[in-house]
């Protein structure tokens, strides 16, 4: 099966419209680096999204290490600045879509965010 995954960083404490519009812009600059036989077959599957969390920075620094050092597809996104946070604040990541053995490997010990 294949799945991608937002992460999204809980310290922020970022309103419900501000994390759903983030995690938005993980998961779509991240599918935007997958290649098109893989998107048909996550597609085909269901397009799986699975939404996590981390505690802060740090913590999805780490994983972002993670996922580029295992070659998988990603996209860590940095906030404008325009409405809640300071520019360049560091909110999500998207990895994926891909096997979900390959994510699960560095994901699999998150909780849903």
């Amino acid at each position: 099966m294949y799945k991608q995954v937002i992460i999204l960083r809980k310290d922020l404490k970022m309103s419900k419209g501000k994390a759903a519009a983030q995690a938005c812009h993980a998961a779509v600059h991240s599918f935007e680096k997958v290649k098109w036989s893989l998107i048909e077959k996550w597609k085909f599957f269901g397009s799986k999204k699975v939404v996590l969390a981390v505690n802060n920075e740090e913590e999805i620094l780490e994983i972002y290490k993670q996922v580029k050092k295992a070659k998988i597809p990603c996209f860590l996104v940095k906030d404008a600045g325009l409405t809640e946070l300071k520019p360049g604040t560091i909110t999500a990541l998207g990895i994926g879509p891909v096997e979900e053995e390959k994510i699960d490997k560095i994901t699999g010990s998150l909780k849903p965010f």
